[in-house]
């Protein structure tokens, strides 16, 4: 396959050309596809961290699209309370009988391209994985689904490019974090294999290109709600500084005690963080030790509905993130830029997507793992005049309207399924 390069621009110092931001388009200006039916291959579903899944899936539908969520495992764990209507539509993979799968395997034009992908991948045994592939297709065929798309360039990613082969659809999958870096399996076959793959900033598109120079690839930004994040015009401010994320290496919540700590006391802000995880015991022996435990709150995990009612009262956002030394981070987290838009400045990291979201009229990136620059940028959050910070809030909202919507995620991965069936 050719490397797609879609509306090319140049990037100075040698970056050559890289795919337009499709969720870039404006979604009211730009053509929209006909309703497609996909179908959606998934390790499992709803789950409470990945909204952006539950998300992209009503969008698509929003545009007229018909989308399957088909579930290759059971999965009963914790969701969002409005991602439990997707529950009794989820197609079990599991109970698509062997008698079913083998016969269209066996009867299937693509049954060799399907076996060679099968064999050629390491993370799978290829007998299961042709079983959970041929399950896929049969399911796929019975309710007319024609493209097949994988969230996570893990199994899922595997079984849609199987799936796909035999049932003579197209698949896709979109790479996202741990599963691009932290700890990739079989990722240049997966790119070379699928119709097209996507990743979500410009630095995970020049890492799949070099992984797989042949590959067909195209950007898109995960996006938001900005009409369910927003700031109401009589909120006041709490006078307190906000953190969202799992308590998780990746998240670089120990840098950030360690930004406090580097104030004087006078001067920490206080700071709620928002998420749970295996950490919280440690963290907050951390936050002992380094005598800053009275200016830091863990919330525990909270509803995207609790963040959009009660986020744009703070006086800013922190996104302290880092590497791991698996080498795991995050590539666009979305709770950044429901920060944004809810007008809130944002201090982060700059690191993979954060380096395209957050620019010098939105909020300030600093070094990944730097306590001294944190602590430089939580000054700087904190002395910020209302005006100015009413001023970077409305920037950054307006840059979240023109790029991260979800509205345009869901216009990009449409157009991208539509010229592949052209």
């Amino acid at each position: 396959m050719q490397t797609e390069v879609v509306n090319p621009h140049f990037y100075p110092e040698g970056q050559g050309l890289l795919p337009v931001h499709i969720s870039a388009m404006n979604p009211i200006d730009a053509p929209r596809p006909p309703g497609l039916p996909v179908g959606y291959v998934l390790n499992a579903f709803p789950v409470l961290s990945e909204t952006f899944v539950s998300n992209e899936i009503r969008a698509m539908r929003a545009q007229g699209h018909i989308v399957t969520p088909l579930a290759l495992g059971g999965f009963d764990g914790p969701c969002q309370p409005d991602d439990e209507c997707f529950k009794p539509e989820i197609v079990a993979i599991g109970e698509i009988s062997h008698l079913a799968a083998a016969g269209l395997a066996l009867t299937s034009r693509g049954l060799s391209r399907a076996a060679d992908f099968a064999f050629r991948q390491k993370g799978i045994r290829p007998r299961s994985l042709m079983l959970a592939g041929a399950r896929v297709a049969v399911a796929a065929r019975r309710r007319g689904i024609t493209h097949l798309h994988a969230h996570f360039a893990h199994s899922a990613a595997a079984t849609a490019i199987v799936a796909a082969r035999l049932g003579g659809m197209t698949s896709s999958f979109i790479g996202h974090g741990y599963d691009v870096y932290g700890a990739p399996c079989d990722l240049a076959l997966k790119l070379a294999s699928a119709d097209v793959a996507f990743g979500t900033c410009q630095d995970m598109i020049r890492d799949f290109q070099g992984l797989a120079p042949l590959a067909r690839l195209r950007q898109i930004n995960c996006g938001i709600d900005p009409a369910r994040f927003h700031r109401p015009a009589e909120v006041q401010r709490n006078g307190r500084m906000l953190a969202i994320g799992r308590l998780a290496e990746q998240k670089g919540y120990p840098v950030l005690l360690a930004a406090l700590a580097a104030l004087p006391s006078d001067r920490r802000p206080v700071i709620d963080i928002v998420g749970g995880g295996d950490l919280l015991a440690s963290l907050q022996e951390v936050a002992a030790t380094l005598g800053v435990s009275d200016c830091v709150n863990f919330l525990g995990p909270k509803p995207s509905g609790w963040i959009a009612e009660h986020g744009p009262a703070y006086i800013g956002f922190l996104a302290p993130y880092c590497l791991t030394s698996t080498g795991d981070r995050d590539t666009g987290p979305l709770v950044v830029k429901e920060a944004m838009a809810m007008e809130l400045p944002v201090v982060a990291s700059a690191l993979m997507g954060l380096k395209e979201a957050i620019t010098p009229e939105t909020g300030m990136l600093v070094p990944p793992a730097n306590p001294a620059a944190l602590a430089s940028g939580l000054l700087w959050l904190a002395k910020l005049s209302e005006q100015d910070r009413r001023t970077i809030g409305r920037a950054g909202r307006a840059h979240v309207i023109a790029n991260y919507t979800i509205d345009g995620q869901a216009l990009g991965l449409a157009r991208a399924i539509a010229d592949l069936q052209a």
